[in-house]
């Protein structure tokens, strides 16, 4: 591991209790004291939401455990896309890379040894854009401690500047662009509906950045890492967010501990895909329910992706 840690990105807005749990366990994480966290805060977008802005912002700086702790405190309301989009190419051109984590995000004590573990062994690997720090809660059995795939996934999450720089959120080009066979691998094989929500901010209906930068991985032909077991858990679906909807589908039992060696970058594991798609087979709501969300503009996606 290099002698200097990844910076760590904390977007914060108006759940005072959620940041406090997530501050708190990334504390106790074992490299947090050498490690430096930035928090962009956002702010409130009307009167309602003040006292609970103000909470946070206390929160944060009540927290302790980190080299430094750098607050940057939006003065209008940039919203989750925008200050994700700004806060991470912010952090990216001046260190290079970043390790990312929304107010509902809570780690396990290993979740920054494997992410700088992660982001060191694979920075010149040009085909691995993306590390995971949360995995789906499937059998990881024979999967080794990480794997390949795909499909990216932003609770806890990390990469490189180099990367990064080419991230792109125009969902009119996307949607005049891509055929029908590319949007079915991009939905895992036709298993789920990421590309809905490609079409819902092209249409206005939603303002996310994470599909984006799946779109983005994919189209480049990279990979991302995941372990298999995941490092974090996401406090965020009780109805609490702004882009989450109430559910524990996503729940995991434990998170995972120390790891074994980083795998050799290949190509994206055939056994956990399968897992995967059959989670996702599991979890598919009725025929009447999907169409209910539908028809009121809520996107069927993956709950994750909606950010």
């Amino acid at each position: 591991m290099t002698d200097t840690l990844a910076p760590i990105v904390l977007f914060v807005f108006a759940r005072p209790e959620h940041t406090r749990r997530t501050l708190e366990a990334l504390a106790a994480n074992l490299l947090a004291k050498q490690s430096d966290l930035f928090v962009y805060a956002d702010a409130a977008r009307d009167e309602r939401e003040v006292g609970r802005v103000q909470a946070v912002r206390s929160a944060v700086h009540a927290a302790s455990g980190f080299r430094s702790i750098t607050v940057i405190k939006r003065e209008t309301n940039y919203g989750l896309a925008r200050n994700i989009i700004e806060g991470v190419t912010e952090v990216c051109n001046r260190y290079g890379r970043v390790i990312v984590l929304e107010d509902d995000v809570v780690t396990g004590p290993y979740f920054l040894s494997f992410m700088n573990a992660a982001l060191d062994r694979y920075v010149d690997v040009t085909r691995v854009w993306h590390i995971s720090g949360w995995s789906y809660p499937i059998d990881s059995s024979g999967l080794g401690a990480a794997f390949f795939w795909r499909v990216m996934n932003c609770w806890g999450w990390a990469t490189w500047a180099d990367r990064w720089k080419c991230f792109q959120k125009n969902p009119q080009r996307l949607v005049e662009s891509w055929g029908q066979e590319k949007i079915r691998r991009f939905n895992l094989d036709g298993v789920h509906v990421f590309w809905t929500q490609i079409t819902a901010n092209q249409k206005g209906r939603l303002n996310t950045w994470a599909i984006f930068w799946y779109a983005t991985i994919f189209e480049n032909n990279g990979l991302c890492l995941n372990p298999a077991r995941s490092f974090v858990r996401n406090i965020g679906h009780d109805g609490s967010g702004e882009n989450c909807d109430y559910t524990d589908s996503f729940a995991v039992e434990q998170l995972g501990s120390e790891y074994a060696d980083l795998p050799e970058c290949k190509e994206e594991s055939i056994v956990a895909v399968q897992r995967i798609k059959a989670f996702y087979d599991e979890i598919q709501p009725p025929v009447g329910q999907r169409l209910i969300r539908y028809f009121k503009n809520l996107v069927p996606g993956v709950i994750g992706y909606r950010r």
